[in-house]
């Protein structure tokens, strides 16, 4: 498994995009949706909702169990994926890709995302 050298990662196992105009991409990392098992349901936050960095936003719930989504930072949601709520096992087959979560306009990005080598690290993977 590799993470991609380009994304920020926060020990709740989520991945943040560099931003771009302001805009950065959220998802979970291929670690957490092969812990999670086959994602079944995703509830994620709505267009216009405020969100903040190590606050649950949404939840994601799997055959094995329910787990909580929490904002690797604080902004307001700009965009939800619909084809993950329509077909949640993108989650599974595509995390880095197709599988991302919602966008955010980042108001503030917290010191502690780790890098991609550092996050390998942590994880174990």
């Amino acid at each position: 498994m590799s993470n991609p050298q380009q994304l920020r990662y926060s020990k709740e196992h989520e991945w943040l995009s560099p931003a771009e105009d302001g805009v950065a991409t959220v998802g979970i990392t291929e670690h957490a949706a092969n812990a999670l098992g086959d994602v079944v349901f995703a509830q994620l936050p709505e267009v216009g909702d405020t969100v903040t960095a190590g606050e649950t936003c949404g939840e994601l719930e799997s055959t094995k169990s329910v787990s909580d989504l929490y904002s690797p930072v604080s902004g307001e949601i700009t965009e939800s994926n619909q084809a993950v709520v329509d077909d949640p096992s993108l989650v599974n087959s595509a995390p880095f890709e197709g599988g991302w979560l919602f966008k955010v306009r980042v108001a503030e990005e917290p010191k502690d995302l780790l890098s991609a080598d550092e996050y390998t690290a942590f994880s174990g993977n």
